[in-house]
């Protein structure tokens, strides 16, 4: 069957690789690349049979590749760390490419070989870093942005990089296709930006007036193909032009559509891409050159680490950003993957060259886990043995901090609560690390303090000793518990507040005895079921009864382990099951014209009046003597079956009102 059996081997073997992969918690690439070495012409396994016709295909996946980060490209994620990713990634870039031409230079290979190894080595994993910070749940923090900042404008530069690279062959003599390859991308450029956006939005605007979700994914891949091709044919990469409608349409009303449905097809021809990638590595040339590669891999990371860790610096970051974006950023990214590719097909560089950068990127994408777990004992070690750097502190009350709130993060939560507890007048502090949020609680006046609430200074500057709360509004598990850990070890009697990601949080928190926690995912989807519920008319009794068995399954630990919980669980269900409502005194109501005693409301309903609207004034807490009237709004508290009572007493059938 040809190529049909190939593709179906390539799926086969690399779904073996993802398990691999996922099972030793590394990017799903890795497996692909070890699926592509199983079934390459260099191993004694399942070969395929026809390279060529996979490599094509491969080209589409680089293609869909550049399309889908066109896509995804935003300038608004560049805002809180503009000027370390506008002005501070090129100059990493240029600096590494002048790093790793110096490291050729070293091996004794040719300029060329050695600016293209500079190149390679450029560029980090963005897929690796994200993978990274997630599962250290530091998502969202400074340091994150500071990397996804110089990770976007790494990932653009691959777009130049794979125009100028192939022209240096034949350099000087090449200038002047190079200046044409140059000038022709601006023409493209130009010829997209005045055309493409004008057109490109009214087709598409048309296209999705057919209501058809298939018709428009036809669209958006035969744009970003057939563009591609288009440049293919005009002298330039077929992958520039796919990234350039990419963009286009990331500006459109149609962005966003276009990503979630280009993902599907970008990922299965990226499979394609990263296998063909590993096909064309040769384990037996590694093996006879593992000195060669592991010297190249320590000088990559330890001279890139340094790289970023410095560039870092320099920007104004402190604490443990440096060390954090040094120890998470020093491999070499997927995107130099399609570079190498590049350099191969053009013959710019030599597969041994090939070869090389391949393993080197695999090796240091495989430990970048390892090496980022490193910071924070590398930053603690640092604070011990230097000078212990100056916190901010911002709008701390001049007679000092006692009996106070600390909130542990200045994010959407810990920020509406800050708000609260300004307006009811209690004393409170912020710990926040990212310099955004810091900014934000200084436009509102809060007091705050800039640092890592984990870290025992930063506590102490906050008089963590003096407080009477601790509150950590970070959703991350691994930083929250930290947190906890050295807060209790400078408080023991501190009391904690956690906000908890999901069960197992929890029941972490549980065993630090922190009992008093909130899940605001599973608050809002309980919130959301209880008001479909009523809208559907279900008795509110019942409603309470599901709601509150819900709360004592998730929140077992907390109500098996503290009595004062239980009695507090119980109160509320009370306050659920005692409901305020209204009814109106009909004209032909018992009620008209007598007093509540006259009536004895109490003893016929079991309800207790609360408040009565006459006329739009407001009578609370009515005494018995009150005479009610037609007309008037009465507000009576009690359970389901006592409110039904008062409804049928107080009102007319027909003319009842919630």
């Amino acid at each position: 069957m040809g190529i049909v059996t190939d593709i179906v081997i390539i799926v086969l073997v690399a779904l073996i690789g993802g398990i691999i992969a996922n099972f030793f918690k590394q990017p799903l690439i890795l497996g692909y690349i070890l699926a592509g070495v199983i079934i390459g012409p260099h191993t004694a396994g399942v070969a395929i049979s026809n390279i060529d016709d996979i490599e094509m295909l491969a080209e589409i996946g680089v293609a869909f590749l550049l399309f889908a980060l066109g896509l995804e490209f935003s300038l608004r994620e560049l805002k809180p760390v503009r000027k370390i990713a506008i002005f501070g990634a090129p100059i990493q870039i240029l600096l590494t490419i002048a790093y790793g031409y110096g490291i050729g230079q070293l091996f004794g290979w040719d300029w060329t070989s050695s600016l293209w190894l500079g190149a390679f080595i450029s560029l980090s994993s963005t897929m690796i870093v994200l993978k990274t910070l997630m599962s250290k749940g530091l998502i969202g923090t400074l340091s994150s942005k500071v990397m996804v900042g110089i990770l976007i404008i790494q990932d653009l530069a691959v777009v130049p990089m794979m125009i100028v690279l192939p022209q240096l062959n034949a350099f000087p003599e090449g200038l002047p296709v190079l200046a044409l390859a140059i000038g022709k991308a601006a023409i493209f450029l130009v010829l997209m930006i005045f055309l493409g956006t004008k057109l490109i939005p009214r087709l598409l605007h048309y296209i999705v007036r057919w209501n058809s979700r298939e018709f428009f994914l036809v669209a958006i891949t035969a744009l970003g193909l057939g563009v591609g091709y288009g440049t293919h044919l005009f002298g330039l990469s077929f992958a520039f032009g796919a990234f350039v409608v990419g963009i286009v349409l990331s500006e459109s009303d149609y962005g966003y559509q276009a990503l979630s449905d280009i993902i599907p097809l970008r990922d299965i021809f990226g499979l394609l891409f990263f296998t063909s990638v590993g096909m064309l590595l040769d384990p037996a040339f590694l093996i006879s050159h593992l000195k060669t590669v592991l010297l190249l891999i320590a000088l990559i990371v330890v001279g890139k680490a340094l790289i970023m860790g410095v560039l870092s610096r320099v920007f104004g970051y402190g604490n443990v950003i440096p060390i954090a974006v040094a120890l998470t950023m020093c491999q070499v990214g997927e995107f130099s993957f399609v570079l190498a590719r590049v350099g191969l097909d053009s013959g710019s560089i030599t597969p041994e060259l090939y070869s090389l950068v391949l393993t080197s990127a695999v090796v240091t994408m495989f430990f970048t886990p390892f090496f980022s777990s490193l910071a924070a004992p590398l930053y603690s070690l640092k604070k011990r043995t230097f000078k212990r750097e100056p916190l901010e502190t911002i709008h701390l009350p001049e007679s000092g901090l006692k009996e106070h709130i600390i909130l542990a993060g200045g994010g959407r939560v810990g920020h509406t609560v800050a708000k609260i507890l300004k307006r009811v007048g209690l004393s409170f502090v912020i710990i926040e690390l990212d310099h955004y949020r810091v900014e934000e609680a200084k436009t509102e006046q809060f007091p705050i303090v800039y640092g890592d609430a984990s870290q025992s200074t930063v506590l102490q500057a906050a008089h963590i000793r003096e407080a009477r709360l601790l509150m950590i509004t970070i959703p991350s598990p691994v930083v929250s518990l930290s947190i906890v850990e050295m807060a209790q070890s400078l408080n023991k009697n501190l009391s904690i507040v956690a906000r908890v990601n999901n069960i197992e949080h929890m029941h972490e928190l549980h065993k630090k005895k922190v009992f008093e926690v909130v899940q605001p995912e599973f608050e809002a989807s309980l919130e959301l079921t209880r008001q479909a519920l009523i809208h559907l008319n279900i008795p509110l009794h019942r409603i309470h009864d599901f709601t509150d068995q819900v709360h004592k399954e998730l929140y077992a630990p907390l109500y098996d382990s503290q009595e004062h919980y239980q009695i507090i669980a119980r109160l509320k269900s009370v306050s659920r099951d005692l409901e305020l409502k209204w009814a109106t005194v009909s004209e032909n109501s018992p009620l008209n014209g007598k007093s509540i005693r006259e009536q004895n409301i109490r003893t016929r309903t079991g309800v207790s009046v609360v408040a009565v609207i006459r006329n739009d004034q407001f009578y609370p807490n009515p005494d018995p003597e009150f005479v009610l009237e037609k007309e008037d709004l009465v507000g009576v508290i009690g359970e389901f079956t006592q409110l039904h009572a008062f409804k049928k007493l107080a009102e007319t059938p027909g003319e009842a009102s919630e």
